[in-house]
């Protein structure tokens, strides 16, 4: 006789709760653990959710996990689930045994003897108000909505899953729900079907794409489709409020999709939404549907415009950076979390890029410029590695060190390799790998590839190493005979922790109005260089196109 072994009551819950917090607490000093895909991996999820009147919780749903077994015997499933009562669980159309933990965790027994190659579908009721992930909240109209929040794990709150980002899949959505609302998800819009009480809206999104990038949004709002011409279908799904400022708030959208476009390849997804609704970031980067907050069209009459659009910088900036994301996050998935800098590192950086074609070479030093000050400050409190294996808080991952450094690395590849090999391997690496996920190691090898040059040394320091180098500066001159000028010689140490940082160093050595550029290579901590220069007063200075992330201070003369 079959059976299923359910956990439903409060009272259990709450007497394993210290047992809970002992497993969570206890790999605190030691390497994070990810969930490993080693014995079974998602290949497809069907989400029917039906949403209560007023947008409260779910009344009911109904998620289908469809997935490929990787090892042979393999007995159990075992998904990431949040606490939301459970109504039922299958397998093969028959009544699964399972288990739910207080670490969110449901495990499903398999009917059969398994082997690697076998496909298997799985069935889970459920209803409820998740504690997180699918956020209920009012809108700019104070109206009721909807909004899946996922990142970075949460999204397990909602949906039963694989909740990490190397385990992709693809996705269907059905929301049935009050007549009034609006409703936008991954994909491509399928179907809208009305009923006396419920309007049931259809999404499919064909691509896989990481758990935390799945997404619903339905709220009074309204949808604009924008007026220009793109390749892309684009619109706008905004509260009443903003009905007005939106086709201008998200004018540079389309620039920017078409911009990635030439520059990587094309967009990867069926269409791409805009959403003003709830979310804790600036905006999340759900796969064709992304999400910003509700204060993004906030205006502040001290904010700097773009010159190009007539709307914030900080919009601009924004809604290139969730764009880029689109490419680099969501087609090109991290491997583990502590690759993490190939979606947050990318996004910002291209998001720069994007700003230093419509906005110019000094809007993008600033931008730069601003970006290395963020991280200076971050690295006083805390110096740590790019590639973090260690922290075990996911939410404190999205650092200085994967945005800002993050972006730093890629401009001093750029300058270092040139740009037409840097984008060359970065086209390689977006098309090895889309649809799919990458590791550091994957970047590497592409730009190694497409350039010619081992650059071992260069990630071991920047992206496994920690810190940046500090640069002092002492220099002085000395004439030579027969007024045959001035002996200058420059001394430039590194005074940072750790270890030399061996990046070519530009200098700019200005001698009244003859300005001479040098290289200095450093093998070590100390680098010297000797140049002739007329006799008179030199200024000299390091790095003057900012091509190198660094601080440099002046030392004294050399005599």
């Amino acid at each position: 006789m079959k059976c299923k072994i359910r956990i439903p009551t409060s009272v259990f819950r709450a007497a394993c709760g210290l047992f809970a917090a002992l497993v969570f607490f206890a790999p605190a000093l030691g390497q994070r653990r990810e969930r490993l895909i080693d014995t079974w991996k998602p290949l497809h999820y069907d989400v029917a959710i039906t949403l209560d009147n007023q947008l409260t919780e779910i009344a009911k749903a109904r998620t289908e996990i469809s997935g490929l077994i990787l090892k042979d015997n393999v007995e159990a499933i075992d998904l990431d689930f949040g606490s939301l009562e459970i109504d039922s669980v299958t397998t093969a159309d028959h009544q699964a045994y399972f288990e739910w933990t207080p670490q969110e965790r449901l495990t499903v027994s398999l009917a059969r003897i398994t082997h690697a190659g076998d496909k298997f579908s799985i069935v889970v009721n459920y209803h409820g108000r998740p504690k997180d992930g699918l956020v209920f909240a009012s809108d700019r109209d104070s109206k009721p909505s909807a909004t899946g929040d996922n990142w970075p794990n949460r999204v397990h709150q909602w949906i039963p899953c694989l909740d990490h980002p190397s385990a992709k899949a693809t996705v269907s959505f059905t929301v049935a729900l009050p007549p009034r609302e609006v409703v936008v998800a991954n994909g491509r819009f399928l179907t809208k079907t009305k009923s006396a009480a419920t309007t049931t809206w259809k999404y499919e999104e064909a691509k896989p794409i990481p758990a935390y990038c799945m997404v619903v949004a339905a709220s009074e709002g309204v949808r604009l489709d924008a007026t220009e011409r793109t390749v892309t279908p684009l619109s706008y799904y905004v509260p009443q409020k903003d009905r007005a400022y939106a086709p201008k708030g998200f004018s540079s959208a389309g620039p920017a999709v078409a911009f990635f476009s030439q520059t990587i390849a094309p967009y990867p997804y069926e269409k791409l939404a805009l959403i003003v609704a709830a979310t804790r970031f600036g905006g999340m980067e759900n796969s064709s549907a992304i999400v910003f907050s509700n204060t993004l069209f906030d205006l502040h009459s001290s904010e700097k415009m773009s010159v190009r659009f007539g709307i914030p910088q900080r919009i601009e900036s924004v809604v290139a950076h969730e764009i880029a994301h689109q490419w680099f996050g969501d087609s090109v998935t991290e491997s583990t979390w502590a690759d993490l800098w190939l979606s947050e590192g990318f996004a910002t950086y291209f998001a720069g890029l994007f700003i230093e074609k419509y906005d110019g070479q000094d809007a993008f030093r600033e931008y730069m410029r601003r970006a290395s000050e963020r991280y200076f400050n971050y690295e006083k409190q805390r110096k740590a590695p790019i590639h973090d294996t260690i922290t075990q808080d996911l939410m404190k991952l999205l650092n200085e060190n994967n945005y800002e450094k993050g972006a730093w690395v890629l401009h001093m590849l750029r300058t270092r390799l040139g740009d037409e090999a840097f984008f060359r391997g970065l086209r390689a690496y977006y098309n090895a790998h889309r649809d799919a996920n990458a590791t550091t190691e994957d970047l590497r090898k592409a730009l190694e590839n497409s350039s010619g040059k081992n650059l071992r040394e260069f990630f071991a320091r920047w992206v496994y190493g920690a810190g940046h180098p500090i640069y002092e500066l002492t220099s002085g001159a000395a004439e030579l005979p027969d007024n045959g000028g001035n002996d200058l010689t420059i001394l430039l140490k590194q005074t940072q922790d750790g270890e030399a940082f061996l990046d070519p160093v530009p200098v700019e050595i200005t001698n009244g109005s003859e300005k001479t550029r040098i290289t200095i290579q450093p093998q070590g901590k100390l680098a010297t260089a000797h140049l002739r220069t007329r006799r008179g007063p030199v200024s000299i200075q390091v790095d003057p196109e900012q091509t190198l992330l660094k601080e440099v201070v002046s030392g004294q003369m050399v005599n």
